[in-house]
């Protein structure tokens, strides 16, 4: 029930001021006001959706990919002024896992705090995989957890209730599972769904576990497999294979805690988990910190299922090119490697397993005692060379292959894409312009705009013509670049001139070359002869 009453005060409040009293960026009345006569300021609700939310639709970057990359971080925290304090153990400067804390002789508080976007559309399991990666930084230091604060950012009013209750739920139960003891939280009302919690924990002085012990002749284990974040990726834009986010799922949701523990048993000298930096950016801490250089066995690494196939498709987002750029310089990379393969070094992972360095005498036991107890993925995946600078040298012996990768020109033109546009909703037309050019391209090629009072349902008719374009159009079976060439030549074909200028246009803002856009151009001019030839060569220059 509307209390129009209360929408009238808030309303005029809001129109007196020209901006509305709950987001200062929109006038008064919304465009959600206007379209839907629903005023959220005034307490209104909008309608849950029929069906199941998919909750990394709802965001930009999905999980750890969402976090602010390594070399932004570390020229932000470059000489800022942190407490000295002698019982600080292992403090900001480290840049490790977590802080501790000496609080005697025999113990130390290590706090943690992680918080990032939806990785996966169920809610429930969403909150687990946020109390999973929150915990894992305790478990990576080598203490025991024990409290937690939960946080979240949500869309209130926006999103149904049940959801946010879903992620709380899911967070709690994990947390549990972990014997972890929630005691409070905090929430903020947000455009993007996040979660995470604070987590305070003890560990033994004498014990801990940094990223800075690794030690010349070390072998490195990593107890969970890679490619989080490009699933996560494949699946926002509709096209993760079978099966592949349910294991993924699986494995974020998965503790650290049986791994930590057998790790510390085992005597490890160094330990991480990989998270949103990649496999590179954390590996790369281990070494520099540790002042030695490390070597990778690509063909090695444990990974997650229907990664490989998303690497052969050019399904690679962008937060891998942001880590690339943090992380790259410490990489050595053989000449055998695949390039589409060297992307797993650099992909951001959510809620990862722990990358262990131990001495090479125990590792295969420490192996063995993993996949017993149900760590199956864990493998060893290279070894510490020897005293060095931070270096990671990356290696293949040939075994691991990606045979099915498109065309190197679409592939590097797919990467500049990725950079400026990776977000771009895969349901988007791609002539459009703040979601109206589509309707404007086709209105001016080939006036379908309904006129000025004409029947509603001549303009429902348009409205469902335009709806089946826009999902023509949007990227499946084939990709966005495919599709976008085929979109020129076929705009060609048609001599409609509005339609190719607007799709050469979005061609070019999506990185194709002109030799592209001109092939394309070329394959209607094969099939329609010398009258299209005329039309195109025209049409480039009224272009130019």
């Amino acid at each position: 029930m509307k209390d129009l009453e209360k929408r009238k005060r808030v309303m005029q409040r809001s129109i007196r001021l020209g901006h509305c009293i709950c987001n200062p960026k929109k006038p008064c009345p919304c465009d959600l006001f206007k379209e839907r006569d629903i005023c959220l300021c005034a307490g209104e609700r909008l309608e849950p959706a029929s069906g199941p939310v998919r909750l990394t639709r709802l965001v930009e970057n999905a999980g750890c990919a969402s976090k602010i990359d390594q070399a932004s971080l570390k020229r932000a925290l470059k000489d800022l002024p942190f407490l000295s304090d002698p019982r600080v153990l292992v403090g900001a400067a480290a840049g490790d896992d977590a802080g501790v804390y000496q609080l005697d002789g025999n113990i130390a508080l290590v706090q943690t705090v992680d918080v990032f976007t939806p990785c996966v559309d169920d809610p429930y399991t969403f909150g687990q995989i946020a109390a999973a990666n929150s915990v894992s930084d305790i478990y990576a230091m080598g203490g025991r957890p024990l409290t937690a604060l939960s946080i979240l950012g949500f869309p209130i009013r926006e999103v149904a209730d049940t959801v946010m209750r879903d992620i709380l739920r899911g967070g709690l139960d994990k947390m549990a599972e972990a014997k972890v003891a929630v005691i409070g939280g905090h929430s903020i009302n947000d455009k993007e769904i996040k979660a995470g919690f604070a987590v305070t924990g003890i560990i033994d002085p004498d014990k801990i576990m940094t990223n800075a012990g690794a030690r010349p002749g070390d072998v490195l284990i990593l107890t969970k497999p890679l490619g989080t974040g490009i699933l996560a990726f494949a699946a926002q834009i509709g096209r993760a294979p079978d099966g592949a986010m349910e294991a993924a799922a699986r494995s974020m949701a998965a503790l650290n805690k049986t791994a930590a523990e057998l790790m510390v048993q085992s005597g490890a000298h160094a330990c991480t988990d990989i998270t949103g930096f990649g496999l590179m950016g954390h590996l790369g801490e281990v070494a520099s910190r540790s002042k030695v250089d490390v070597e990778i066995i690509l063909d090695d690494l444990p990974l997650l299922p229907g990664v490989l196939e998303c690497l052969a498709q050019g399904i690679v987002p962008g937060a891998v090119e942001r880590n690339r750029e943090s992380s790259a310089h410490r990489a050595v990379v053989d000449k055998k490697v695949q390039p589409a393969l060297l992307d797993l070094c650099f992909d951001a992972q959510t809620s990862g397993g722990l990358l262990i360095v131990l001495p090479e005498r125990k590792a295969k036991s420490l192996l063995t005692r993993l996949h017993k107890s149900g760590i199956s993925d864990a493998a060893i995946i290279g070894n510490v060379l020897g005293p060095g600078s931070g270096r990671v040298v990356v290696r293949s012996t040939g075994k691991r292959v990606i045979s099915a990768l498109p065309p190197a020109k679409v592939v590097a033109v797919s990467a500049e894409r990725r950079v400026g546009t990776a977000h771009q909703s895969s349901s988007e037309p791609c002539c459009a312009e703040k979601e109206k050019e589509m309707a404007k391209c086709c209105s001016e090629g080939h006036g379908s705009n309904a006129p000025a009072g004409a029947p509603s349902g001549v303009a429902e008719a348009q409205q469902k013509f335009l709806d089946f374009m826009a999902a023509a159009i949007a990227p499946g079976a084939l990709d966005a670049h495919t599709k976008q060439a085929i979109a020129i030549a076929l705009s060609v074909l048609a001599k409609c001139e509005p339609c190719a200028k607007a799709h050469i246009k979005k061609a070019r803002n999506m990185g194709f070359s002109q030799d592209e856009i001109d092939e394309a151009a070329w394959m209607a001019i094969a099939f329609g002869g010398g009258p299209l030839w005329m039309f195109y060569s025209s049409l480039k220059k009224s272009d130019q």
